[in-house]
């Protein structure tokens, strides 16, 4: 072969080579994101004081087994099979499918666990009352919020929870910045998952019939007890809630850590993105506080 052939070689570009090798990249991540971890962005309020609107989160998809819901972008159809399955526990905070809606694209739910299989479940004006025992509610020190573009009614979700109505706490601190200040509570669960909640006004879905949760299935509701469509709430085509307990096949993960969190000043320019950063929200674990002594309870039950 010539010098000039040589040369020639070495400048084509073997094309299929790297289709198969992007090919094979995007099947990696894919398979990650199914079987593995993938993130997972806040865009209401119905978490909150735990999560805000904004937050940046890692889900793990491996810790209740695999559904048709584990894969990405919801691409099998809805069914009830599950590998490797495996229950919740009380206090985690979940990615969930709500009910097919025909009018509306399916967005994922994010709420927490609050009972489980064969439990019963009622609310009386808004205190959880859990096989037969009403589950504690401590008075806390009001959380404080900021007062943020992305934390108002702006996002076009199924649920539209905001802190629009919670202009009744806004207080202003020494520094002149603006902050929510609404009545907080903390919960605990059974076996000791303790977690904030905010709760400040009667509403319809505070009180709620008991029923008895159903095999393979777990009771969510969200922090924010007065601005959250959950398992209180009906579901298409009545509602935008859950609709009842929701089969832990429709579970896709469990919320594991915020990695990095946005105040809702981003834009387009680069620059925006450091300065609207949440510093202090960052690596935050999402898995709920054990209170001493349920962990001692549940110890001792096992």
């Amino acid at each position: 072969m010539s010098e000039e052939e040589g040369e020639e070689g070495k400048g084509k570009i073997n094309w299929l080579a790297e289709i198969r090798g992007l090919a094979l990249m995007l099947l990696a991540v894919l398979a990650f994101h199914t079987f593995i971890a993938k993130p997972f962005y806040i865009p209401s309020a119905s978490m909150v004081p735990n999560l805000l609107v904004g937050d940046r989160l890692v889900v793990s998809k491996y810790p209740y087994g695999w559904s048709w819901v584990s894969a990405s972008f919801h691409i099998l159809p809805r069914s009830d099979w599950r590998i490797a399955p495996a229950t919740p526990e009380y206090g985690d905070i979940v990615i969930a499918v709500p009910p097919e809606n025909p009018s509306e694209p399916t967005t994922d739910y994010i709420k927490r666990v609050i009972a489980l299989p064969g439990d019963t479940i009622a609310l009386v004006n808004g205190q959880i009352i859990l096989n037969g025992e009403a589950v504690p509610q401590e008075i806390e020190p009001p959380v404080r919020l900021p007062v943020e573009h992305d934390n108002t009614c702006l996002s076009y979700t199924r649920e539209h929870p905001c802190l629009e109505d919670f202009e009744q706490f806004k207080v202003r601190l020494e520094d002149g910045s603006e902050v929510y200040e609404p009545p907080t509570f903390r919960e605990t669960l059974p076996n000791g998952a303790s977690y904030l909640i905010i709760d400040y006004r009667m509403q319809g879905l505070d009180n709620y019939a008991e029923i008895t949760v159903p095999d393979g299935h777990v009771f969510l509701m969200g922090d924010n007890r007065d601005h959250s469509a959950d398992s209180r709430a009906p579901g298409p085509p009545f509602g935008n809630g859950l609709g009842g307990p929701v089969p832990i096949a429709d579970i896709g993960g469990r919320a594991e850590f915020i990695t990095f969190s946005l105040d809702g000043r981003a834009s387009y320019n680069p620059l925006t993105w450091f300065t609207s950063l949440r510093p202090d929200r960052a690596w935050d674990s999402l898995r709920p506080s054990i209170a001493q002594s349920g962990a001692q309870a549940g110890d001792g039950d096992e």
